[in-house]
């Protein structure tokens, strides 16, 4: 059995395991494995990316979707900001040398015991509550079995059949430019995980080195109902999905880092069917406009073999989404589901919450995105305002700051999305890392409406107080950069003539 599992690994000078499993590259600690033919699917000759507008993107795939419906479902991996891994006490630091943050436990060594950390338990609580879901105030781990290299206990703990929250739904609002529109998508379960490790394939595919230092990091996954439409509906719902973790504290959400993940489950029927297409799970999509692609290119690819009868050659399996090539690649077939062999983890406790837990850590979200969309409305600005201002939280707490200095509300958001938004993009900053402050914004407002000076001088006022601080009335004074009014200018030409 152990030569069967162990096929293909490749033998390196070993540090730790008799086995020698293990080598050390640059001073750093690897486990080295081989990769198979199959693994390596992604490395083909990839062709020149087309550079395609996402509205016109978007039509063709509308055009194609006539006389058929897609059906998308989105299972999203969070990865948690706590200071700690899930089960034992070593930090993640992303960007780590490899195998620099790991011990025992999270190592998978025999006679280790994991200890859960329980902010793992808040923040599951805190997304749970944030998704409108039902909580397990009685919750339990499980042990989901599988092999693979970067997995060294041969199991992952999860939740199985009683996850901590089910049965809830978000809120959305698409952008304008592609027609906008309210959506509301179900949300299936929120359950909290441990990462697995990362898997580092050489650049000719003949070996891939596996660093530890992820595994054991918390996750919650999060899964949609096959609410989704299309690849911009699925790429709206994964960045609110990443607004609401920033936005609740639980999590950075970055894609590029891995901190959040999507994997994609497409099917496509004719419209009236009432049963679900062979669904196909799409991997390694970094970005939301990559996920639109990928989907929108795998409904294409599947209508395509509808259209032309061959619709038994859509098959349940894995796809790659190539981002130079613009398509999906097979990367492994899925004969039936995976029997994990899922069982109660005996290592630890149930998990069980009190009304007085649930009701604390409620009491203490803040206003969430959706609720801010709906207020910023009432304000009376426009949903592209809407969307702009509240896409980062540290903006809407910038712009909510500014009106509750009195400044109007309209030329507050004008100035954050236009002059501000410029500077903060060009100089690679967020609006918490420049010198101007709420208050200053308000009065430079207030001087421009009240005609102390013009809209010019602000904009020049503005870009000194940004980059140096400072206050209006002392910029104004110092540069001498008062407007004189009209009838101050008549008075002024009125005495000069009387002195001649």
């Amino acid at each position: 059995m152990a030569s069967v599992l162990f096929r293909g690994i490749q033998t390196r000078p070993f540090l730790l395991y008799p086995s020698a499993l293990l080598s050390r590259k640059n001073g750093v600690l690897f486990c080295t494995t081989k990769c198979s033919q199959s693994q390596t699917a992604t490395q083909e000759n990839q062709q020149t990316q087309m550079k395609v507008s996402p509205r016109t993107h978007t039509k063709k795939v509308e055009k194609i979707l006539h006389d058929y419906e897609a059906i998308i479902g989105i299972e999203t991996h969070v990865q948690l900001d706590t200071l700690t891994k899930a089960f034992c006490s070593c930090a993640y630091l992303y960007g780590s040398q490899p195998n620099t943050n790991v011990c025992p436990i999270c190592m998978g060594l025999p006679g280790t015991l994991p200890v859960l950390n329980s902010k793992v338990i808040e923040f599951a609580v805190k997304v749970g509550l944030a998704l409108n879901c039902n909580l397990s105030m009685n919750s339990k781990f499980d042990r989901k079995q599988y092999f693979y290299p970067d997995l060294p206990k041969g199991y992952q703990i999860s939740q199985f059949d009683i996850p901590i929250a089910t049965g809830g739904f978000i809120e959305l609002d698409l952008p304008t430019e592609y027609g906008g529109g309210h959506r509301k998508f179900g949300i299936t379960r929120v359950h909290m995980e441990e990462d697995a490790g990362k898997l580092l394939h050489s650049g000719n595919g003949s070996y891939s080195q596996v660093d530890l230092n992820r595994a054991g990091v918390p996750l919650l996954e999060i899964v949609s109902e096959p609410d989704i439409r299309s690849g911009l509906e699925a790429a709206e719902y994964a960045a609110e999905i990443q607004r609401l973790v920033r936005y609740l504290g639980v999590s950075n959400g970055n894609m590029q880092e891995g901190s959040l993940r999507c994997d994609v489950n497409v099917s496509v029927r004719p419209i009236g069917q009432l049963e679900y297409g062979t669904k196909v799970e799409i991997k390694n999509m970094n970005s939301f406009s990559a996920m639109n692609r990928a989907i929108d290119f795998e409904i294409s690819r599947q209508v395509d073999l509808y259209s032309k009868g061959e619709d038994n050659q859509i098959i349940q399996e894995t796809r790659l989404w190539e981002e130079g090539a613009q398509r999906t690649v097979t990367m492994r077939k899925k004969e039936g589901l995976a029997d994990y062999r899922y069982f109660p983890e005996p290592d630890l406790p149930e998990v069980v919450l009190s009304e007085e837990y649930v009701d604390n850590i409620r009491a203490s979200l803040l206003e969430l995105p959706e609720v801010k969309r709906r207020r910023y409305e009432r304000m009376g600005l426009s949903m592209q305002d809407v969307l702009f201002l509240t896409n980062d939280m540290n903006v809407a707490d910038f712009f909510d700051a500014t009106i509750e200095r009195g400044a109007e509300v309209k030329m507050a958001a004008n100035w954050i999305m236009s002059d501000i938004a410029a500077y903060l993009n060009n100089e690679k900053l967020s609006i918490n890392e420049i010198k101007l402050t709420p208050q200053e914004l308000a009065e430079l407002i207030s001087s421009i409406k009240g005609g102390t000076i013009s809209g010019k001088i602000g904009k020049e006022i503005l870009f000194e107080l940004i980059s140096n601080g400072g206050t209006v009335k002392a910029l104004i004074e110092e540069k001498d950069l008062v407007q004189a009014s009209i009838p101050t200018l008549l008075i002024f030409m009125v005495n000069i003539k009387f002195i001649k």
